[in-house]
Formats: structure tokens, C-alpha cells, sequence
């Protein structure tokens, strides 16, 4: 294969007659096994993109029941233009990778001021807005816009892999531009968005990464992977990633019947969500013992210390330690993280309430957009609320 920058060079391209055949018999499948979708369909930009930036990390699975809670809360862009950030986090809590909600607020209320809510239909415009990129911007020009838009994402991503049998990493940068040339090759002039959809559900429910259903495909005569039986090594993994292992403390402070929230700053993992009073534990291994801690263990001493003197400097709060609650785990990006949960009592030097530090009812933090972990922890309190007191 070439290195050539053209995109002619860049792969063996399919000639005519053998580009309309794989054209009709992916079009006859999809007809027979289209997965039902609920963003489909519609032919509106709006809903189009909320999906397709939903769907960016997630599974269809997942997105399905957000989308349609989502949707219904903020039916247009208007709607999300004039909502508060919070309530669009609060919508968006738990599907993750929060910056893709703050993102499409920003896009709302600039869509909204400069156009009326209008979706901009070229390529280069909608990638001009904040969180949309050379994919979703594809997305909306052919799902939205029956326009010229090609797309790679993960199911297109492995499909024309195997397709080309690309002998190199697909994220790599000469393989991205190697599989968006191929993209542009497969587009047909009319009904791209039917066709687009047809490559990512052939993707997601034939080509799967570990099992594909070669004998099912309506384009094995097509993949030059499976003609070389290859189809189980293509696409190259890329190197995992080195998973790093830390100890974080979240301590729910109470004062009578309220409970200590801050917000997390911009520039930090959680911008603009609510949760307790978090942070790493630095000397972890002096803290807290091999055996870890459970609801019947002491606190040691040394932690104990080291948390009052934490959250004194990180809020002012003079605090008490009360218990520790609960051990929750979970893994961010590279990291899998212990969360240590504690509650606490503060009954003097109390921090008054502004726009980043808020004292809330236990039944009022349903109203605050969380961390997941957050969310964890204030089903915690809200379940053993009698027994706090």
C-alpha cells in the first residue's frame, strides 16, 4: 500500500461495477435488519446530534433510555439553550465524560444567538462548534441533511479495517486518514444517510470486534480481511494503557440536617458537577492499613487527623469524623480508584453558602447534578437518614 497523500493512493480502491454491487447488497440488508433506534429517522439535526454525541463513548443500550429522558426534557435547541447548566448536567448524570453535556449547552445558546437555532450545513461550519468533530459533524450533514458526510466511528472503524485487511493501526494517524478516505470512496450520491447507518449497524451486530459472523455479512465477497482469513487479527489493538491504582477520600459533612456540596471547578475531571468534599489521599500507604477499612474497623488515628486538617483547609469547615460508610470503587480514563466515604459533623466554623459551596437537605439532592460516585453516596445518606441523627 502507498504512503502517497492522494486518496487514490492511499488504498486499492474498489472499481465501479464492484462498488455498486457492495452497495446494493448492504442497502437489501439493511432493509431486513435495520436496528430500530429512536433518534432515526427524523431528519432533525437537533435530535440527531444530541444522539450522536450521547453515543460517543457509550453504547446504543445505554443511550437509549438518556436520550429519550433527555429529549423529552429539552424537546429542542431553544429548550436547552435557555436551561441552567445544572439541570443539563442533571439530565446527563451517569453517562459520563461530562464535558460533551457542557459542550452542547455552549453549542445550544450559540446556535440559538446566532441563527435562531439553525444547524449550519457544511462541514467545516458544524466542526466550527464546541464538541462537534470530523464524525458527528458527518452524522448530522447525512442523517440529518441527506448530504455528503462520511463517517468513522468505533463499528465503521473495525469495518473498513477488515474491509481494506489494513496492515496498521487504525487510530495511528496514517491509518485515520487511510479509513476516511475510504469512507469518502464508499459514499454513494443519494440516500448517504441510510447508507451511513447500514456500515454502523453491520458494524455493531456482524463485524463484532471478537466474534464477526463472516457467514452472515452481505459483504464478505467484499472484505479483502476475510478473503486472506485475517478477520480476526484485523484491526491492530492498540497498546493498552497502564492502569494506575490510587486511594481517594469523599466525606459527607453534615451540619444538623444539611449536607456540605461543592462544585468542581473548570479545568478539573468533574467541571461544573456537585458532590462532597473530595479529594486523593496523598500518603496512603502511612493512612490507612493493608487491610483497608470496614464499617466495623477504628478509624486510625493518623487519618482521622489528616481528613479534619484536609477539609479545614480545602472549606474552613471545623469538622468532627463520625464513621467511616462505605468503600466505593470505580475506574476514570487510566485510573482505578478506591473512594473512601466517611461522614462527618461540623458544628463550628461553618462556611457560608455561594455559588460553589452549598448546604443541602438529604432530599434535595436529587436536584444537584453528581458524580457518579456522588450519586452512590447520596443514595447512602438518603437511605440511612434516620439513623444519622
Amino acid at each position: 500500500m502507498s504512503r502517497s497523500d492522494s486518496n487514490d493512493r492511499l488504498f486499492e480502491p474498489y472499481d465501479p461495477a464492484e462498488l455498486l454491487r457492495l452497495r446494493r447488497g448492504l442497502k437489501s440488508w439493511y432493509a431486513k435488519r435495520a436496528r430500530d433506534l429512536p433518534w432515526r429517522n427524523i431528519g432533525e439535526p437537533y435530535r440527531v446530534w444530541i444522539s450522536e454525541i450521547m453515543l460517543q463513548q457509550t453504547t446504543v443500550a445505554t443511550v437509549i433510555s438518556y436520550f429519550e429522558r433527555f429529549t423529552k426534557r429539552f424537546p429542542t435547541i431553544h429548550d436547552l439553550a435557555q436551561a441552567e447548566q445544572d439541570d443539563v448536567l442533571r439530565y446527563w448524570e451517569g453517562l459520563g465524560y461530562y464535558s460533551r453535556a457542557r459542550n452542547i449547552h455552549k453549542t445550544a445558546r450559540l446556535l440559538v444567538e446566532q441563527s435562531d437555532g439553525v444547524f449550519p450545513r457544511t462541514t467545516a461550519e458544524l466542526t466550527a462548534l464546541p464538541g462537534i468533530g470530523r464524525y458527528t459533524a458527518g452524522a448530522i450533514m447525512s442523517f440529518a441533511f441527506d448530504r455528503p458526510g462520511a463517517i468513522v466511528e468505533a463499528n465503521t472503524l473495525r469495518l473498513y479495517s477488515r474491509l481494506l485487511c489494513l496492515e496498521e493501526g487504525p487510530k495511528a494517524t496514517h491509518g485515520q486518514k487511510v479509513l476516511w478516505a475510504f469512507a469518502e470512496h464508499l459514499l454513494p450520491r443519494k440516500n448517504i444517510g441510510p447508507f451511513n447507518q447500514s456500515l454502523m449497524d453491520l458494524g455493531a451486530t456482524i463485524c463484532r470486534s471478537n466474534d464477526p459472523d463472516c457467514h452472515e455479512c452481505p459483504l464478505l465477497a467484499h472484505c479483502r480481511a476475510a478473503k486472506s482469513d485475517r478477520q480476526h487479527e484485523i484491526p491492530f489493538a492498540m497498546p493498552k494503557q497502564q492502569i494506575t491504582s490510587v486511594i481517594e477520600v469523599s466525606v459527607a459533612v453534615r451540619n444538623h440536617d444539611r449536607f456540605l456540596l461543592r462544585r468542581y471547578p473548570e479545568g478539573q475531571r468533574w467541571a461544573g458537577l456537585w458532590d462532597f468534599v473530595r479529594f486523593p489521599l496523598g500518603d496512603a500507604e502511612s493512612l490507612v492499613p493493608d487491610a483497608g477499612l470496614s464499617k466495623s474497623d477504628m478509624v486510625p488515628r493518623k487519618l482521622v487527623a489528616h481528613l479534619e486538617l484536609s477539609i479545614r483547609e480545602s472549606t474552613g469547615a471545623e469538622i468532627q469524623l463520625d464513621r467511616f460508610l462505605k468503600e466505593l470503587r470505580h475506574s476514570v480514563t487510566r485510573y482505578r480508584i478506591s473512594l473512601l466515604c466517611f461522614l462527618a459533623s461540623a458544628e463550628h466554623a461553618v462556611p457560608e453558602c455561594n455559588d460553589n459551596l452549598h448546604w443541602v437537605r438529604a432530599e434535595q439532592l436529587d436536584d444537584y447534578p453528581l458524580s457518579t460516585t456522588g450519586r452512590k453516596l447520596a443514595v447512602i445518606i438518603q437511605r440511612s437518614q434516620p439513623t444519622l441523627f
